[in-house]
């Protein structure tokens, strides 16, 4: 069985929120399903700015840690 691949942002979503995170941090950002997918999972994806505020904004909301972009996306 193998593991799913996960981008620096879906590393730390799943360290801090565990099963199911990816879903509370779409219930909270109102992004879809397939971005929160992308920006998980997908080490080569850059979202817009816009959607990056989202999911930083989204992640220190639930998780309760201060992060900066940059600690996913350069």
């Amino acid at each position: 069985m193998g593991f799913k691949k996960r981008s620096k942002y879906g590393e730390f979503i799943d360290k801090h929120l565990g099963y199911g995170g990816q879903e509370k941090v779409r219930e909270v950002s109102k992004l879809t399903p397939n971005t929160i997918t992308k920006a998980c999972s997908d080490e080569s994806y850059r979202p817009t700015r816009s959607t990056m505020k989202l999911l930083i904004d989204a992640a220190m909301l639930l998780t309760k840690q201060t992060i900066n972009k940059d600690d996913f996306w350069m």
